[in-house]
């Protein structure tokens, strides 16, 4: 049986451990997702559901990178106004290989000037690309701080 490329690729990222060691804890009344690493691009497709169709309010906080990123556009999430996001393209775990299509999931999650900066820099680039809540907000005017 011959596997096709993109789909032995894909495959390999889904069978990527985590490497999050972020806390996800659930209040109750709301959900805070704190310090995320991001992870497995497939895996986070999941957990968004997940969080999404909790129908609690999921407070992103302190810095979300990578993966965690996708959680940002859920209708049910806000951004804490002290939390940072960053951005860079994904990779196999300790290689610098890129691997096809995962850009596209992870940018099928973004939208306004966050889906520009992707496009353009951020899904090329190894480097982390580091911004506060706000500047975020101010790239994604659909998205909320906290509180506000």
């Amino acid at each position: 049986m011959k596997i096709r490329f993109p789909y032995a690729v894909l495959a390999l990222v889904v069978a990527l451990p985590s490497v999050s060691g972020a806390e996800i804890l659930d209040y109750g009344t709301h959900i805070e997702v704190v310090n995320h690493r991001g992870g497995n691009v497939l895996e986070m497709v999941g957990m968004r559901s997940r969080l999404e169709r909790s129908g609690k309010e999921v407070r992103i906080r302190g810095y979300c990178r990578s993966a965690c990123t996708m959680l940002l556009t859920m209708r049910n999430a806000c951004i804490a106004g002290d939390a940072a996001v960053g951005f860079h393209a994904p990779r196999i775990p300790n290689t610098n290989i890129i691997p096809p299509y995962v850009d596209q999931v992870m940018g099928y999650y973004y939208r306004g000037g966050i889906l520009e900066k992707w496009n353009s820099e951020w899904k090329y680039s190894l480097d982390m690309h580091k911004i506060s809540a706000e500047d975020y907000v101010k790239l994604d005017p659909q998205a909320r701080i906290c509180g506000r």
